[in-house]
């Protein structure tokens, strides 16, 4: 278990909620990055790329940079703009 890990369990012992915003932040900045790579594997500046997709720069900054809970509309409109397939997985916590 890594000090984070234990930070996390820690915490989240005073405060159960605390776990559950740790997983949705991990979550942001997993979408954040996947989003990043699609886009600067294309080439594009965030401008251009929101173009593509029809949404504002700002969404896609946003998105970029974890602050968004992108919605899988969202998600899925950035895959068939780009031409991508989305896939959504299950793991087991570790």
């Amino acid at each position: 278990m890594s000090k984070i890990d234990e930070y996390v369990a820690e915490r989240s012992k005073d405060n159960p909620g605390f776990a559950k915003l740790v997983e949705q932040e991990n979550i942001n900045l997993e979408v954040a990055v996947k989003v990043r790579d699609l886009r600067e594997n294309m080439g594009m500046s965030q401008r251009e790329f929101a173009a593509l997709v029809g949404k504002p720069q700002s969404t896609i900054a946003r998105i970029e940079n974890g602050s968004m809970n992108a919605s899988t509309k969202v998600l899925s409109e950035i895959a068939q703009a780009t031409n991508q397939r989305l896939t959504i997985q299950f793991s087991p916590i570790s």
